[in-house]
């Protein structure tokens, strides 16, 4: 995906997501399956796991590379990020603690935070040059190091993944 289209996504997978939350009965905005997080709690892990990238993106280039270094291989497609997150899923991999959600969250707050995250990150990525997308890495905690691109990748499909979640457990609740 180019810059362009890495930022519409990006965008659109977002406010799918806020939009989504907005229109749940505090009700069912608080309710979970065993084992599962809250849709309110799903918004704060998804804020915690943005806001990290957003200030990434702002760093400067140089100081990019001095922490992190620069990336020895070609990006992954988004589908071949995708894979390897949902293998890595499979295998047991969960978030770390810095993600977990708060046990309690405003959830206007966490929606405007999201939706000023996904913004401000955005308007980042124009920075990069689409060849240094390809070029400067960032840690992942389950994924190791991914580039900037492959970050995005995996930030455009990690809120699909959460809102997901969130889907089967309201047909559940609701039934």
């Amino acid at each position: 995906m180019k810059k362009s289209e890495l930022q519409e996504r990006l965008k659109s997978n977002h406010c799918s997501f806020t939009g989504f939350l907005r229109n749940l009965s505090d009700v069912i905005a608080n309710h979970s399956m065993p084992g599962k997080w809250t849709p309110i709690q799903q918004l704060s892990h998804i804020e915690k796991s943005v806001a990290p990238v957003k200030l990434a993106f702002s760093v400067p280039k140089f100081v990019l590379s001095l922490l992190f270094g620069k990336a020895n291989r070609s990006s992954r497609s988004y589908d071949e990020l995708v894979s390897k997150y949902k293998s890595k899923l499979e295998a047991g991999g969960k978030s770390t603690t810095r993600f977990l959600p708060d046990t309690t969250c405003d959830r206007i707050k966490l929606q405007d935070a999201v939706d000023k995250h996904v913004k401000v990150l955005s308007d980042k990525i124009d920075r990069f040059s689409e060849n240094e997308l390809d070029q400067f890495i960032l840690p992942h905690p389950l994924l190791g190091k991914l580039t900037l691109r492959e970050m995005i990748y995996f930030t455009i499909y990690h809120v699909e993944h959460h809102h997901s979640q969130i889907n089967p457990a309201l047909r559940k609740s609701v039934a």
